[in-house]
């Protein structure tokens, strides 16, 4: 997945919008920042390898190391203050080296990337100060990951769908011009991933996700 496929998907779904109201103002952001995660279970079986396996995995985010976190949200304000949309977010994870040391992995990580992708509505706020935004939002959808798990047996790496998704916004956003804003904000997310592992095994975990984003916005 490309920022230019998301972003592409993500217009047409716009302007399919646009076509039923005229009146409805339609906006375009492009965010990215620090990502972490809490550590989380993983458990699971890899037959070809190290067997059954329930640990507790502590993850990295590293999100500035390519590919790097970033996100892509499609949003159809109805009016001042109620809107509909559509988010990408390019999340990931990275077992630490403790985590894989002491549980016989190799590798084990989402990081092309945990991909969220959520049905979001959104409030806002305007009117609180004279030139900030606040606004806050939460989505449904579901988890793409690409998983990354490396064993001393066999090595998986294909996307795949993890399971159910849920994300929560919170932040302020401010007018450049009539069409551009920047914004800030607090983004987290929760998501249960069940994959295959190549060999006819299984992996399991629910990761939560927590990230500080700076954005811009293009309204029309």
């Amino acid at each position: 997945m490309t920022l230019r496929t998301i972003t592409a998907a993500l217009a047409a779904t716009c302007a399919l919008m646009a076509a039923g109201t005229a009146q409805a103002e339609f906006e375009i952001s492009v965010y990215s920042g620090w990502q972490t995660s809490p550590h989380s279970t993983v458990e699971g079986s890899d037959p070809s390898g190290i067997g059954d396996f329930d640990f507790t995995a502590g993850w990295e985010g590293r999100s500035s190391e390519m590919p790097p976190y970033w996100g892509v949200r499609g949003t159809w304000w109805r009016s001042d203050i109620l809107g509909y949309g559509l988010e990408f977010t390019h999340a990931k994870v990275y077992a630490d080296d403790d985590t894989l040391k002491d549980n016989g992995f190799e590798t084990l990580e989402f990081t092309d990337g945990l991909n969220i992708i959520t049905a979001n509505v959104m409030r806002r706020f305007p009117g609180v100060t004279r030139d900030w935004t606040p606004y806050v939002g939460a989505g449904l959808g579901i988890a793409v990951p690409h998983v990354e798990v490396e064993t001393t047996g066999d090595k998986t790496f294909e996307y795949q769908f993890g399971g159910p998704a849920v994300s929560w916004v919170a932040g302020v956003s401010y007018p450049i011009n009539d069409s551009w804003k920047i914004f800030g904000e607090y983004k987290g997310s929760y998501s249960q991933n069940k994959v295959d592992l190549d060999g006819g095994g299984d992996l399991e975990t629910n990761i939560v996700t927590n990230a500080l984003n700076v954005g811009v916005s293009f309204a029309f």
